[in-house]
């Protein structure tokens, strides 16, 4: 267990704390500290109280007089720079491995924190508190998951480039599906919420999808956005230079409602006190090197005071998520901004490259003409759908992060960028919208469909849904747009927004049982299956309501089940993807020769392009009768019956292999579509003629 943030619980007084790393090896029962510290009051006698809470509870919690170890050196408090840094062994009869589970040195985001609180001996000031969280390396933040989730996402959109070419292609739809599940997952740690740290730490792995990367606490960019706002009027904190956990509200994990300090000061002795000093005396002072002045610590100021007073906690939602990566909650958004400009400087790069290629391959004699100027030609199409598609893909960040910048009244010129990209957001989706809603009523559904230009252009937002369904795309947008008011505007109630948010998810399922809107059954599962999986991670989410003080522990164990839920839907839905990219015609597959001769795919094909212009039964996946307005005019030219004609023995000159079909009837024409007659025997000219076939034959041979 080692100690990963340290911040004043308590104004500093007394004790100037630079550093204060102190870790605990199980496995020979040792304490390794490296401490630096300053002593700055002369005359003070203190005693000294170590205090620790792991998941609510308080496996120690032991107070000791400063003036009754050490020969009395401590008493009072030297003044004098204290540096040092060693390890303790500790005797077996304190009971440390009894005290401490072995699950606590296993379990990903520990919760634990240890305080000391030196207490001045007759008046009772506290004269110093430090406060240091504890960790044991394991969390469930991983940039393996990062960077895994990532490298999907990227496979998939280049495969769903290619695949976009067809109109009806799935993927580009699932890559928006896994992308916004990625969106739903980070965006579930945005309410005002006591979060476990494992659940809140599992949510970071899909900061990305976001538009928020993680940073260093000297990232160019943040400290350029934190000039940006403070010359525009930006009067709020910059991100912390250290881990964000020591800011966070003593009421929430990992601190677990800590909010009775007089409480947790109370001297508690426990039976191997006296063992515990017996360590202590075994140390001297001398043994460790001074520093030449206390003011180096007080200069940096990297230790902080986080007290129910002060300013600089981290409350709930998206300042412990933003804060978290090294990004400040004023610039949440701007980081965002600045995240999708570069994202639209690459897809403007790659339409570019496309377009030169193009060009280049169509002056060119290598490439097949036609194909060549057919893509060139429909090049402006894929772009303005793909723009459609990049703005579904943003809608859910920047629409929750532009209001949330509203509420902070921060920056002017972050505001102004807020409302232009709102502007622009909204002619991107509502426009195109407006164009499909005018010509379904202006026309019908399934005319929409039978459109090309509408399939090309505003395809991304209708096209997989069923024609009496087209409208679905309004509900799920609106249900984006409700949840980043709540998120946004009733911050600081979580009770209200857990509740607001799990009914608008409810209200999305029920309109996908109710309504099945996509073409096949398994379009309908699917959705159904992720909606069904936000409705059950989002009800889980009621246990971390502060007011219903749910223990640390229980709430522990239902952050690891909600995450294990989102994992498992994004595994489903990579499954998903897998098969609708195609995969399966690279792989190496045994046919049979009735497979090979029969016309399957030469017929799926012409099924394909029968698809992209009609609304038919098997392009919905749903068995449908036959209506006129689906069956395809045949030219009257055509449509006739076949005239029967009689070959005579000198126009014979070919063998039966190569014989043209138009120089051969076979029986005789019906009078009539619907009347049958029985059988005859074949009339004298189709003997003649079957017979001068065979006697050919026999020539040839």
């Amino acid at each position: 267990l080692v100690t990963s943030s340290v911040t004043y619980c308590n104004p500093p007084d007394t004790l100037l704390i630079q550093q204060f790393d102190v870790a605990y090896f199980s496995h020979n029962q040792s304490v390794l500290f490296n401490i630096s510290a300053a002593s700055v009051q002369p005359n003070v006698n203190v005693s000294a109280n170590l205090f620790l809470n792991v998941y609510g509870l308080h496996p120690v919690n032991v107070t000791i007089d400063l003036c009754k170890i050490l020969g009395g050196a401590l008493c009072p408090l030297p003044m004098y720079n204290f540096t040092g840094s060693d390890s303790i062994p500790l005797p077996d009869s304190l009971g440390v491995p009894e005290k401490i589970p072995g699950i606590a040195f296993k379990i990903p985001d520990l919760e634990g924190f240890a305080q000391l609180t030196l207490t001045e001996i007759g008046t009772g000031n506290v004269k110093a508190c430090v406060q240091a969280t504890l960790s044991n390396g394991w969390s469930t933040h991983q940039p393996a998951v990062e960077w895994a989730t990532g490298s999907v996402t990227l496979v998939a959109l280049l495969v769903s480039l290619w695949h976009s070419l067809s109109p009806d292609a799935i993927l580009p739809y699932r890559l928006i599906d896994l992308i916004y599940l990625y969106q739903t997952i980070a965006s579930s740690a945005f309410l005002s919420l006591n979060y476990p740290s494992v659940y809140r730490a599992f949510t970071l792995n899909f900061a990305w999808a976001m538009g928020l990367f993680s940073t260093s606490p000297s990232s160019l960019l943040q400290r350029s956005i934190n000039r940006m706002r403070h010359i525009t009027g930006g009067t709020l904190a910059d991100s912390t230079s250290g881990s964000a956990v020591g800011l966070v509200n003593r009421k929430l994990s990992p601190y677990n409602d800590l909010n009775d300090l007089a409480r947790n000061l109370a001297p508690r002795s426990l039976q191997p006190r006296d063992a515990f000093i017996g360590v202590l005396d075994s140390f001297k002072p001398s043994r460790f090197p001074t520093l030449q002045s206390s003011s180096r610590f007080v200069s940096r100021g990297e230790v902080q005071t986080v007290t129910n007073e002060t300013s600089n906690v981290l409350e709930a939602g998206v300042p412990i998520f933003v804060n978290s990566i090294h990004i400040a909650s004023a610039n949440a958004f701007m980081t965002i901004f600045i995240s999708i400009l570069i994202l639209i400087a690459i897809a403007l790069a790659v339409a570019g490259i496309c377009w030169g290629f193009f060009h280049l391959a169509g002056r060119s004699h290598k490439w097949g003409q036609s194909r060549v100027l057919a893509l060139q030609a429909s090049l402006p199409l894929l772009a303005r759908a793909w723009a459609l598609r990049l703005g579904l893909i943003t809608f859910t960040p920047l629409i929750i992060f532009i209001f949330y910048q509203w509420t902070l009244k921060d920056s002017w010129l972050s505001i102004l960028l807020s409302v232009i990209m709102f502007i622009a957001l909204t002619a991107l989706l509502v426009y195109p919208a407006f164009l499909v809603i005018r010509f379904t009523i202006r026309s019908s559904a399934s005319t929409l469909y039978s459109d090309p230009t509408h399939i090309a252009t505003t395809g991304p937002i209708f096209a997989q849904y069923r024609a009496p369904r087209f409208y679905f795309f309004l509900p799920l947008l609106i249900a984006v747009f409700l949840k980043a008011i709540i998120i946004a505007f009733v911050e600081g109630h979580g009770r209200a927004q857990i509740i607001l948010v799990l009914l608008v998810e409810i209200a999305v399922l029920a309109l996908h049982l109710v309504l099945k809107p996509y073409k096949t059954r398994g379009g309908d599962i699917l959705s159904s299956y992720l909606a069904i999986t936000r409705v059950v991670g989002t009800g889980l989410l009621i246990a971390f309501v502060e007011n219903l003080a749910v223990a640390a522990i229980p709430r522990v164990v239902i952050g690891i089940v909600i995450a294990v839920i989102f994992s498992v839907a994004i595994l489903v839905l990579v499954a998903n993807l897998v098969l609708h990219s195609g995969i399966q015609h690279l792989l190496p597959i045994r046919r049979s020769k009735h497979e090979l001769s029969s016309p399957t795919s030469e017929l799926s094909i012409l099924e394909q392009g029968d698809h992209k212009s009609n609304n038919s039964s098997e392009h919905t996946g749903r068995p449908r009768n036959p209506t006129p307005e689906h069956n395809v005019p045949l030219d009257p030219h055509v449509n006739q019956p076949y005239p029967s004609m009689t070959a005579t023995p000198t126009s014979v000159q070919h063998s039966l292999g190569t014989q043209d079909s138009e120089s051969i009837t076979v029986g005789s024409l019906l009078p009539n579509r619907w009347s049958f007659s029985p059988p005859q025997s074949p009339p004298a000219s189709a003997s003649h003629h079957e017979h001068n076939l065979l006697d050919s034959s026999h020539q040839q041979a």
